[in-house]
């Protein structure tokens, strides 16, 4: 295991035979007409529950979902969630009224070994944000030992994250532990040559991840509209594409650097672009040299597309986050499916992050053949800043 494991105890350290167990899962699914629409999340923590049920333990289940404004909403309730989870795991989940009222201490109360109870919205209470003590303490009260599963809030300093651990002993749950493992992997070891792969929105996310991994890799690749502030700083005219103009100096600079290592920068050669930010707007594709002052690019081109495939094809390693263009229209999707399929039958390891990348690759039926695909975006790209995320400070012993 790698160092990010160092100190943190796992499952493997858990007798959970018969104890009242916290687990703190991420189940903060896309709901439509009171049903989930994609379980990703509630399947990810489904090993993790089954082995604590069939050690016999008495398991508490609890999770944000959507930003209720600390009160409850009906619209965020857990109880969609709660039919799923019941589904998945064949096995009765009682769902409570509450997270920390007479509701829920009466269901916990009344657990007996191998039950599931699953806590209303944590997000209802205003303590859990503010990682306020008395909530923790009520959080804490309910259980024996904790467990935490939720990677992708693992980045946050809230009351369910942080707060209980430091009150009841806390274990890394398998999904966790999991993300520790493959993501600490490209950090410590990471087979080369290393690619990563970088797309999204804006580049100012992604600053201090870049930085970080420039250290590392042996070639990034850019695409999304973040590729169009690298472009201007390479020198380019990028027509009405979207450009963080403060951050142009600041990418020059990152770029400039990165070559002075030997890292190469792989950025877009040709475009596809359309004279508005819509679905059916005409897609026509340019040479990076030759975009029209009136236009945006929104994708990558087909000839940058499989230049960044044959770059990931001999890599031994590739991380990817976000996509290359607006994927979810059609007509903007080429760049980062081809980028999804070479990543796909890549030989090396790879690593998609979460978010919008794990979308695009489950949406393309790609997600099966890649070795690990994250349940977290900004926590997966705060880790590989090189920061200790306060979910798993919070486990450490040692």
């Amino acid at each position: 295991m790698t160092s990010l494991l160092t100190g943190v105890p796992t499952l493997d350290d858990l007798d959970a035979s018969g104890k009242r167990v916290f687990v703190r899962a991420d189940l903060n699914v896309p709901l439509r007409d009171g049903a989930v629409t994609d379980d990703l999340r509630v399947q990810s923590s489904v090993p993790t529950l089954r082995h604590l049920l069939d050690q016999d333990a008495r398991v508490i289940v609890a999770s944000h979902l959507g930003r209720p404004k600390g009160a409850p909403d009906p619209a965020y309730s857990m109880a969609p969630v709660g039919v799923r989870l019941q589904q998945l795991l064949g096995t009765d989940v009682v769902v409570a009224d509450d997270v920390v009222g007479d509701d829920a201490r009466a269901k916990a109360d009344a657990l007996q070994p191998g039950q599931v109870l699953l806590l209303e919205n944590l997000r209802f209470e205003p303590g859990e944000t503010a990682n306020d003590d008395a909530f923790a303490d009520a959080l804490s009260a309910l259980a024996e030992v904790y467990v935490d599963d939720a990677f992708g809030a693992a980045h946050r300093a809230h009351a369910s994250i942080s707060g209980i651990p430091a009150r009841i002993p806390g274990y890394a749950g398998l999904l966790l532990a999991r993300e520790l493992e493959v993501l600490g992997g490209l950090l410590e070891d990471p087979a080369h040559p290393y690619v990563a792969v970088l797309g999204g929105a804006k580049v100012s996310d992604k600053l201090t991840v870049l930085d970080n991994l420039l250290q590392r890799v042996d070639a990034i690749a850019v695409g999304g509209a973040m590729a169009f502030t690298f472009l201007v700083a390479d020198g380019h005219e990028v027509g009405a594409s979207r450009v963080e103009a403060d951050q142009v100096d600041t990418v020059r600079d990152l770029v400039a650097a990165a070559r002075a290592r030997g890292v190469g920068v792989l950025l877009p050669h040709d475009v596809v672009v359309a004279p508005d930010f819509d679905e059916h707007a005409p897609a026509t594709t340019v040479h990076v040299d030759d975009m029209p002052g009136d236009q945006m690019g929104l994708d990558i081109g087909p000839a940058t597309a499989h230049a960044y495939a044959d770059a990931i094809s001999t890599a031994g390693s590739v991380f990817w986050n976000g996509p290359m263009g607006v994927f979810e229209w059609e007509a903007f999707a080429a760049g980062t499916r081809t980028v999804a399929q070479a990543i796909a039958t890549a030989k090396g390891s790879t690593v998609v992050g979460g978010g919008d990348s794990a979308a695009a690759i489950r949406q393309f039926g790609l997600d099966d053949q890649v070795d690990h695909v994250s349940t977290g975006g900004g926590a997966s790209l705060e880790l590989l800043e090189g920061k200790d995320l306060p979910g798993v400070a919070a486990l450490r012993r040692t």
